[in-house]
């Protein structure tokens, strides 16, 4: 019998935050193969991020609030099977997509388990850490779709669309962050918003999320497609105005940067990011 500590630890509804890179990816795509293009969907987000999410609190054992909850149960053995077997279920799948596609996500899980596993715990590291995920997430996940959902596996993926999409997951990332500082260090964890202080974090914020809005500005300009770029940035406005708002709340009061204040701007950036990438597939496909 499934345990409800270890359907509720899986996490399936954080794959949300992380659909954006997809959509942006899969925008990118000239012809589609929707066969792959569907599955990967799965494999991505009912797969390979529950298992990297149900191992991370295999490992960790929060007992505060986490990402996407705020009274995490205690995991038992069957959540780390459960990550296990979801898993295998994706690479076994994978493999019907291509070698590369099978490949990548191998190096995924891979980064993912050494990101938690105690043994190596790369999550301790404020730099390496935030590199590992901003890089599994952003470029290595934009490549992948592309590679994956074209037709004929076409690995002609573009370096800056890459950058882009590990910018845009590192730009909002250590906001994820900045309300469990001290559960953090009690379990010997040093994050980048940790480091950066919580004022700090606010504005690395911004600084990355200026860079990838830069990036794909350059993307887009190349492809003759800035009238897209800009057409897509009504979307982020709503994400622009509670940034602002929350930073100048927590600017007077540090008390302000809780786990309610950061999954309501995890949630809107979801949003608006998944709806900005959606209408940039419609536009161009359709």
């Amino acid at each position: 019998m499934i345990r409800s500590s270890t359907i509720q630890l899986l996490r399936f509804h954080f794959s949300f935050f992380l659909m954006p890179v997809y959509w942006f990816a899969l925008s990118q795509v000239n012809e589609i193969n929707t066969g792959n293009a569907l599955l990967i969907f799965v494999i991505l987000h009912l797969l390979v991020y529950p298992a990297s999410n149900g191992y991370n609190s295999y490992m960790d054992r929060d007992t505060e609030s986490i990402g996407g909850l705020a009274n995490p149960q205690q995991p038992t053995r069957q959540l780390f099977y459960a990550s296990v077997l979801l898993d295998m279920i994706a690479l076994i799948a994978s493999a019907f997509i291509s070698t590369l596609f099978l490949a990548g996500i191998f190096m995924y899980i891979v980064a993912s388990r050494a990101y938690s596993y105690r043994g190596i715990r790369l999550k301790q590291y404020p730099v390496i850490g935030y590199l590992t995920v901003i890089t599994c997430q952003g470029g290595l996940v934009f490549f992948l779709v592309m590679e994956g959902a074209s037709v004929g596996n076409n690995i002609h993926v573009p370096l800056i669309g890459m950058i882009a999409a590990s910018l845009l997951i590192g730009g909002f990332y250590p906001l994820t962050q900045i309300y469990q500082h001290k559960q953090d260090k009690a379990d010997g964890v040093t994050t980048l918003s940790y480091l950066l202080g919580y004022r700090g974090t606010f504005i690395f914020t911004a600084l990355i999320y200026f860079l990838a809005m830069t990036s794909l500005a350059v993307y887009m300009a190349q492809n003759l497609e800035l009238d897209y770029f800009f057409s897509m940035q009504l979307f982020f406005i709503p994400v622009l105005v509670y940034f602002a708002w929350w930073f100048l709340k927590v600017y007077r009061d540090t008390s302000m940067a809780n786990f309610t204040n950061t999954m309501r701007m995890n949630l809107l950036a979801s949003l608006c990011s998944n709806a900005g990438f959606i209408f940039l597939f419609l536009i161009r496909h359709h």
